[in-house]
């Protein structure tokens, strides 16, 4: 992995659960969730066209972004689910576990190989991310819904990882940005309205007007990590070592979870995270 990939992808990382901060402690996460779809597909919509890309597409990348679609949706209502119920530093790991996923789907579908240094720091990202989790005398199994969204999520980031990967060697970020968030508005609509949710006032476009500045900061997070993440899969990372590389985000969530939602048990996470760093430290220099 280069030097330029890596610094996109722990650039992306910091930003990263900076904007779940945002929505855990906003009082209508359903909303803000809806205006910030809007939001980012209207500004994409707008860096596509001042850097002249080409919005129509090709029937095989219009499946590809359907696909993203379908992953971002997944991700989007399991996410919003779990900041609900559950710790961000908590259950934070086990939505990024992302890359678990990508190397299953590519080892068992696609028939791909990886090298045994890569796995190795693979598992030790996923191990600091399971110990981030342990809490003395509590039985994480007990809340199984709030476990069960948090997996959901990790699946939907797989999904869209792994089609966003694919379209970013022909299209523009941006473009892949525009349609996959104007896809994803209407069906988390629907969503929310399915499992009981509040649909916010005015579709959610009433929020951006009511509260410019959280959603210029939501924006700013959001468009940028993942501007940041698709750029690295344009100069060609593997999907399985961005994904992971891109987990030096829990670390982080870990110190928001802990100084700003006073969550606990700030010490032994961090050392957790220690290990999950050094897995990271493992897929740069092998992959």
């Amino acid at each position: 992995m280069t030097l330029s990939i890596v610094l996109l992808v722990l650039a992306s990382a910091a930003l990263h659960p900076l904007w779940n901060l945002l929505i855990k402690k906003d009082s209508d996460p359903d909303g803000a969730f809806l205006s910030m779809y809007i939001s980012v597909s209207v500004v994409a919509g707008i860096h596509g066209l001042i850097t002249g890309s080409t919005f129509w597409l090709t029937p095989d990348q219009w499946q590809l972004i359907f696909i993203s679609t379908a992953g971002q949706c997944l991700y989007s209502i399991a996410l919003v689910a779990t900041l609900k119920r559950g710790d961000l530093s908590a259950y934070y790991p086990i939505i990024r576990a992302s890359p678990l996923f990508i190397v299953s789907f590519n080892f068992l579908i696609l028939g791909m190989l990886y090298d045994w240094e890569v796995l190795v720091g693979i598992l030790l990202v996923m191990s600091g991310g399971v110990l981030l989790l342990y809490r003395r005398g509590v039985n994480l199994l007990s809340d199984w819904r709030t476990l069960t969204c948090a997996i959901l999520a990790l699946c939907g980031t797989g999904v869209y990882s792994l089609a966003d990967a694919e379209l970013m060697k022909e299209i523009d970020a941006a473009v892949l940005f525009f349609w996959v968030q104007l896809f994803t508005w209407p069906v988390l609509l629907i969503a929310f309205k399915y499992f009981g949710h509040p649909i916010p006032y005015g579709l959610g476009v009433v929020r951006l007007f009511k509260f410019p500045v959280l959603h210029a900061k939501l924006l700013i997070c959001v468009y940028g990590s993942y501007f940041l993440i698709l750029q690295a899969y344009a100069l060609g990372g593997d999907v399985a070592a961005v994904t992971t590389v891109r987990q030096a985000s829990i670390p982080l969530s870990v110190i928001i979870g802990g100084y700003f939602l006073n969550e606990g048990s700030i010490a032994r996470r961090l050392i957790a995270s220690v290990i999950l760093s050094a897995g990271i430290i493992v897929v740069i220099s092998y992959s």
